[in-house]
């Protein structure tokens, strides 16, 4: 069952196959924890919000549309969520409001040695020099290459255009590639 197409096992899901279910889990557990958690920055909040995600697939599976490709819509509705439980737990606190400008992602040494476009990415100081963009273009590198989803995946997950992911992309890996010349250049 695990290598069919998402469309075939999207149906299967909403038919109510079990092992579809545990397939997609299975299938997209870690990488959903992992973006929620670089959204959250909280393990437990991340981890429940993450199950509760994937119960309510479950419950509401009959009334799920039809989808050709799964992990757009998986990513996009996640997000959705966890934001949503971070203004919860914010309002609760009498804190300002969280939006989606302010999902800050951070990349750890460890995911920047898994995840590289190319050799030259292979600096060690590649985590300071990411975490030095814009938030809305580490969260396209992150998506990119961690998640490994494709532009238009993207571009549904954030809900922002196919072009606004080229040029943001554009625009981080030109700025990474800069920073990494000056920083070889004076051995930074």
């Amino acid at each position: 069952m695990k290598n069919l197409s998402d469309e075939i096992l999207w149906k299967s899901l909403k038919d109510g196959d079990l092992k579809a279910f545990e397939v997609l889990f299975k299938s997209y557990y870690s990488t959903l924890y992992s973006y929620g958690l670089k959204i959250s920055k909280d393990p437990i909040l991340t981890e429940d919000s993450l199950q509760d995600f994937f119960i309510y697939i479950y419950e509401h599976r009959q009334n799920l549309s039809d989808l050709n490709s799964i992990a757009p819509y998986l990513f996009a509705s996640y997000r959705r969520l966890i934001i949503k439980k971070l203004q919860k737990n914010q309002k609760r606190r009498f804190v300002r409001d969280i939006d989606e400008k302010m999902v800050d992602i951070q990349f750890t040494a460890e995911e920047t040695l898994i995840h590289q476009e190319s050799e030259s990415f292979r600096d060690k100081n590649l985590a300071v020099l990411l975490n030095k963009l814009p938030k809305r273009q580490r969260e396209v590198i992150f998506l990119k290459f961690h998640c490994n989803l494709k532009t238009a995946e993207i571009a549904d997950t954030m809900e922002i255009n196919y072009q606004s992911v080229v040029n943001t992309l554009h625009k981080a890996l030109k700025s990474l590639r800069y920073n990494i010349k000056i920083s070889q250049l004076f051995n930074l």
